[in-house]
């Protein structure tokens, strides 16, 4: 979806440029990512309890639903565009329930000494689908309106439709195929206290740093705001409150007992940290390419979309080439020292990133994606394997939907850290002429150029 932004925006007929179409920008990029973080621990407990293939179908069935309803959307303009980020909400529901329970079914079918490889087989499946996206979204982008008799099929629609024969493929792979391995514990109950601190909690720490983003007053950004403050405080205070919660009730929804094992906790810490250091490069690069880099090389701005996604590529194919590999070594060799030079590899080409100049040649930067993909398949899944076998098989659930929720919240976090870089870069770079002219248009000048880069458009309008 994020290489379609720009002809999203222009089917739905809103004005990338207008001051109320950055919230709308922010929550199709971010909304998605804060409802899934929000109810991956929750899934992941109900699923220990009723069902992890009954809770993996049905997520595919929301799913699906949702993408049929964001194809067959009625409504453009402002209004339209709500209803679509709400549809997108709703996507976000299904794949909570898809991404807390990948990892646990994965351990339930494969012994120790197959799961690094089976873990390594899932990211590659995960990471292809993330390629095939990227291409696809770009291609579609790229090409005009159909015309089916009297009526004219917008092309951004294709964009959701796409996702419905896979979902509904899945819907009825997963029905036909999956079967319960694990003993469910529907005598449990449900921790409702827990969940509403743990749900409330995440939700206003994610909201308010979504809104940190957007202009407040005189400020680019909102993080001086009261709303985004208060948010930020009482999410934190909820979020500390939750582990005294849980640790005085019968059926927690948050294991904290998986803390005491080492590899556990170690695993996955590791896997938020590295979420939150390489969650925004991808979009910020993609921005990059889009609003700077190949209009300067003389692509058109309707050629971008497609481009950016095909210059994103060899940080996939670096990823499809280590984590099958690291994966099956990790299953015969541990998954500590693997795990830890991926990690090292990607902390290296972060910095290497530095040293490329704005007008790059492109074979550098490829070069860069390429070993960072690498470094991030040689850690995903050997540190994936090595979280799931460190926990006992009544409580995967759970596990995988922890692991899945601070990876989630990592990268939501990043996002909101590399956005904010990047408007406080622009807001203190751009020139006082260019400031005022922004200014008198009501357009807050870093919330320009961001969409600018992102809807492949020229802000000067030259």
């Amino acid at each position: 979806m994020l290489i379609s932004l720009p002809v999203i925006f222009r089917g739905l007929g809103v004005d990338p440029f207008a001051p109320s179409s950055f919230p709308i920008l922010i929550w199709l990029l971010l909304g998605y990512g804060v409802v899934t973080a929000t109810l991956l621990v929750t899934v992941g407990r109900l699923s220990d309890m009723w069902g992890r293939a009954r809770m993996y179908n049905a997520g595919f069935a929301i799913f699906s639903t949702a993408s049929i309803l964001l194809f067959v959307e009625p409504l453009s303009g402002t209004t339209g565009a709500w209803l679509l980020v709400g549809f997108r909400l709703l996507q976000g529901v299904g794949a909570s329930f898809l991404f807390a329970n990948s990892a646990a079914l994965l351990t339930d079918a494969f012994g120790p000494e197959e799961r690094g490889k089976a873990m390594g087989m899932n990211q590659v499946a995960f990471i292809g689908g993330s390629l095939i996206g990227l291409v696809v979204g770009g291609v579609l982008a790229s090409i005009p309106d159909l015309p089916i008799g009297p009526f004219v099929l917008p092309t951004w629609r294709l964009i959701f439709l796409i996702s419905v024969p896979v979902g509904v493929f899945g819907t009825v792979w997963a029905y036909a195929r999956l079967r319960e391995t694990s003993i469910r514990r529907a005598h449990q109950k449900i921790d409702y206290f827990g969940n509403i601190t743990f749900a409330v909690g995440i939700t206003l720490v994610l909201v308010a740093t979504t809104y940190g983003l957007l202009p407040y007053g005189t400020s680019p950004t909102g993080w001086s705001s009261p709303w985004v403050l208060g948010g930020l405080g009482t999410g934190i205070a909820l979020l500390v409150l939750f582990p005294f919660i849980e640790s005085r009730v019968k059926d927690p929804m948050f294991r904290l007992h998986l803390f005491r094992e080492r590899a556990f906790s170690a695993g996955i810490s590791a896997a938020m940290l590295g979420s939150i250091a390489r969650g925004g490069v991808m979009l910020l690069l993609v921005v990059w390419f889009q609003g700077i880099w190949l209009p300067l090389h003389g692509y058109s701005l309707a050629e971008t979309p497609l481009w950016a996604g095909v210059l994103m590529m060899p940080m996939i194919a670096g990823f499809l080439t280590a984590a099958p590999l690291c994966g099956w070594l990790s299953d015969r060799s541990g998954a500590r020292t693997l795990a830890s030079i991926g990690m090292a590899v990607a902390a290296s080409t972060f910095f290497l990133f530095l040293l490329v100049p704005v007008n790059f040649v492109y074979w550098q930067v490829g070069l860069l994606l390429y070993v960072q993909g690498c470094g991030m398949g040689m850690f995903a899944a050997p540190n994936a394997a090595a979280v799931m076998n460190s926990v006992p098989a009544e409580d995967r659930g759970a596990a995988s939907g922890m692991l899945a929720t601070l990876q989630n919240t990592g990268q939501q976090l990043s996002l909101a850290l590399f956005f904010t870089v990047v408007i406080l870069g622009l807001s203190a770079g751009l020139g006082s002429s260019v400031t005022g002219a922004l200014s008198a248009a009501n357009v807050r000048p870093p919330d320009l150029q961001i969409l600018a880069g992102l809807m492949s458009s020229n802000p000067t309008g030259a």
